[in-house]
């Protein structure tokens, strides 16, 4: 079993590895950045184990969830809190303390999330290196947490980010199903103000530990691995250059569908489950009225289908991942608007000039394997108005 003791060098490469892959989710790369300066100036200076699932170890699904635009200007402190108090949610409710936590998806928070939460535990915390999507997703039934027979979703916990527990707003719900219990938690989230700690999925001697098996491996070292590569990069690398270093780490493959463009209209909302939906334009000019080709991205938080002017069919549906990144910074990022404002000016409605990439990203086999996947982003596609073929594999 290979173990990885990760300290705030590889948190950096992890974040910005993530950003690319997380198709657009997973929570703002520029707060990510903005927590782990946060982390530097407090001068931690230990490591987390990361490694694969035990099989005889405590475990939760640990992530920040709700809208990336309601957890804007999330701080450490804020994601600590809230995995130390959906944690001890838990253990009041199933009487199993947390040995290790896992990532719910790939993305510049959410993979940071366990991290943080286990750098806090003074070692009492380890992190599984994995996730259960392979990408950052819109909602919990598109995971391979689904698959496990004897993984419950239930209980699941909920837990603001108050420092003192007395006062902390939380909630602990019950349903049988992943569907059922994001409708939810997604109308608890809204109560709070649109974003929360969530811990669930419990994986223990109760029920055989149950997340063996239910989990797409490797993902945090394949995350860390891309984030060492742009980091280290003296230039921002080609998008060409990206992509075949995504295919050489993950093992999917990975080609460049839009390359150089900018971004020139964003429409976004958050919706009552608190997801933030939208769309997201690309032309090959900075001036729209000059453009001679646009592709549009429909994303809910997550980008999940991709057309372009030229063609009747989509070019990309999820769950294949539509991922960002640019040239021009040389760093992938999501569909936050303080992640969107570098290429997009939202006071002047027009492009900053700064190019932006599309990277297609086929999906974790373990993913699209998984039963009722599928379906679900299907569900989700037909929400905004595809209706269509999803994608063989």
């Amino acid at each position: 079993m290979t173990s990885y003791n990760y300290g705030f060098a590889d948190f950096e490469c992890i974040a910005a590895g993530a950003a690319v892959l997380a198709s657009g989710g997973g929570g703002s790369y520029r707060d990510a950045v903005s927590i782990l300066q946060e982390l530097y100036a407090s001068g931690w200076t230990g490591s987390v184990t990361v490694q694969p699932y035990d099989g005889a170890t405590n475990s939760y699904v640990v992530a920040m969830m709700g809208s990336p635009d309601a957890g804007d200007q999330l701080t450490l402190v804020d994601i600590q809190n809230s995995v130390a108090n959906t944690l001890r949610l838990q253990q009041a409710a199933t009487s199993y303390g947390a040995g290790c936590v896992i990532p719910v998806e790939i993305g510049a928070i959410n993979s940071l999330v366990p991290l943080l939460g286990a750098a806090a535990s003074a070692g009492g915390l380890w992190v599984v290196d994995g996730d259960g999507a392979g990408r950052a997703v819109p909602e919990l039934p598109q995971t391979t947490f689904v698959g496990g027979a004897n993984l419950p979703v239930s209980p699941c916990a909920l837990a603001t980010d108050v420092a003192d527990y007395s006062t902390v707003e939380s909630a602990l719900l019950s349903s049988p199903t992943a569907a059922q219990m994001e409708k939810l938690a997604g109308g608890v989230v809204g109560g709070f103000g649109g974003f929360s700690g969530i811990a669930l999925w419990p994986s223990n001697a109760s029920n055989g530990f149950g997340l063996n098996g239910n989990y797409i491996p490797d993902t945090l070292t394949q995350a860390r691995n891309l984030g060492l590569f742009l980091l280290e990069a003296d230039t921002p690398p080609s998008s060409a250059s990206v992509a075949a270093q995504i295919a050489q780490l993950t093992g999917r493959s990975a080609s460049v569908a839009v390359s150089n463009f900018y971004i020139t209209s964003i429409t976004q909302a958050t919706t009552a489950a608190s997801l933030d939906a939208g769309v997201i334009r690309l032309d090959n000019t900075q001036d729209p009225a000059e453009s001679t080709q646009t592709f549009s991205i429909y994303n809910m938080n997550e980008n999940l289908i991709m057309y372009s002017s030229q063609s009747a069919a989509p070019v990309i549906i999820a769950p294949d991942s539509i991922c960002y990144y640019s040239e021009s910074t040389g760093r992938g990022f999501s569909n936050a608007s303080d992640d969107l404002a570098v290429y997009f000016d939202p006071t002047t409605g027009k492009s900053t000039g700064k190019v932006v990439s599309i990277i297609q990203v086929s999906t974790a086999p373990q993913l699209y394997a998984t039963p009722g996947v599928l379906a679900s982003f299907a569900s989700l596609l037909r929400s905004i108005g595809y209706a269509g073929a999803m994608p063989s594999y």
